[in-house]
């Protein structure tokens, strides 16, 4: 005989159908949401995609000039 108290007994899926069905509706919020992000993001890279260059140097020039004081 051991002389500790027995542990309950364990019980897995105690969880309600409600529960459940707010989990699942969250999850599919975000995925759409991020369906629609990704539309987004591909319209304007669809865009802005000839001038990326472009940008990307007047980005690099303007660093360069806040880093040397000169912005």
């Amino acid at each position: 005989m051991t002389g500790g108290p027995k542990a309950p007994p364990m019980t897995r899926g105690e969880i309600d159908v409600d529960t459940l069905l707010k989990i699942l509706l969250v999850l599919l919020v975000v995925w759409i949401g991020l369906e629609v992000l990704e539309g987004v993001l591909g319209i304007f890279a669809f865009v802005l995609g000839p001038l990326q260059p472009v940008l990307g140097l007047v980005l690099i020039i303007l660093i360069v000039l806040y880093l040397t004081d000169r912005l």
